[in-house]
């Protein structure tokens, strides 16, 4: 009897003992979590308009897939994004330009998620539209308009009759990368464009809306809807005559749709800038394993929803780079 007492004492402690080696490595809770639907934790984020629709995607997909993640985000413009992200109010900030050295300096670490560019909008009611879309607007003449302020009046432009009606200018009141990728598109900055400060990506997007002489920029989210991939109602976007040969030429009109104009953006027929890599900035490398894991998500199986949610991904080369700041 006790024999067989002592054969069963035997296996139940063999048992606990292969038990407790094959998982003893595996039981503290951070590894667990860093599983796809195990992860357990909040990222906040904020920033720019431009990235904001996309986020929120991403964000909505991945919490699906992990219902014990919480993702708070909040748009106010990519300078807000940089400013709370380095200050470490939140995890991560959305930022649509490029890295300023002195960020880089204070802490910036970024990863390029996707692509997009800023595009010029007319009010579609412009009684010269017409005109627009058949001879385009010059980069030079773009910038008489918004930096030198030499041309005031629609008939100062090519190609229109207007019988000196003024043009309404407008341009971002909040520190944004919309308006940073403008201004250097005329190689200048934010801070030397010229018009009435709007704040925001859909403030500005309504103001021309409302002005049928007002002329303005959005980020190409807000001037095309995703689920038609048609023009908003009220917005025409600005054809740029990029061989200043006085007309645009079958190769330089691809505004109709989203498609045509993220098609062109992917393949560099539209100019960057103002077309430019979208990133999510952390204050140093990202420590927190939900972090981690979100952002190595975006660059793999988040880029699947890019091109429906009207945005452009990124190149596998580009992937690749990216994926290897990430430890």
């Amino acid at each position: 009897m006790r024999t067989k007492t002592t054969f069963t004492l035997l296996i139940i402690t063999a048992f606990y003992f292969f038990y407790f080696i094959l998982n003893g490595c595996t039981s503290q809770p951070e590894n667990r979590h860093h599983k796809k639907g195990k992860l357990k934790g909040t990222i906040s984020i904020s920033g720019a308009f431009a990235l904001y629709p996309m986020t929120v995607k991403w964000a909505e997909e991945f919490m699906q897939l992990n219902p014990g993640v919480r993702i708070d985000i909040s748009a106010g413009g990519a300078g807000k994004g940089m400013a709370d992200v380095l200050s470490e109010m939140v995890d991560l900030a959305m930022v649509s330009r490029e890295i300023a050295p002195a960020e880089i300096e204070k802490g910036a670490w970024y990863l390029a998620v996707c692509k997009d560019a800023v595009l010029g909008t007319i009010n579609e009611s412009n009684p010269y539209v017409k005109e627009i879309k058949q001879y385009g607007i010059s980069r030079e003449t773009l910038t008489k308009i918004y930096i030198d302020v030499t041309i005031e009046n629609w008939d100062q432009i090519p190609g229109i009759s207007a019988n000196n009606q003024k043009i309404n200018v407008y341009t971002r009141s909040d520190a944004c990368g919309a308006a940073e990728m403008w201004g250097l598109f005329f190689g200048k900055n934010q801070e030397s464009l010229q018009g009435i400060g709007v704040f925001g990506d859909p403030g500005i997007a309504d103001a021309v809306k409302n002005d049928k002489f007002g002329i303005g920029f959005n980020n190409v989210i807000y001037a095309f809807d995703i689920n038609t991939r048609k023009k908003f109602e009220g917005l025409e976007i600005i054809p740029i005559d990029l061989n200043n040969n006085g007309v645009i030429d079958p190769d330089e009109n691809f505004y109709d749709n989203l498609d045509d104009i993220c098609a062109a953006i992917g393949n560099e027929q539209y100019p960057s800038p103002p077309a430019r890599d979208l990133y999510l900035i952390s204050k140093g490398e990202p420590k927190n394993p939900i972090v981690i894991e979100f952002l190595k998500w975006i660059l793999t199986e988040g880029q699947q929803y890019v091109n429906d949610a009207g945005y452009v991904r990124l190149s596998e080369s580009k992937i690749e780079t990216e994926m290897q700041k990430i430890k």
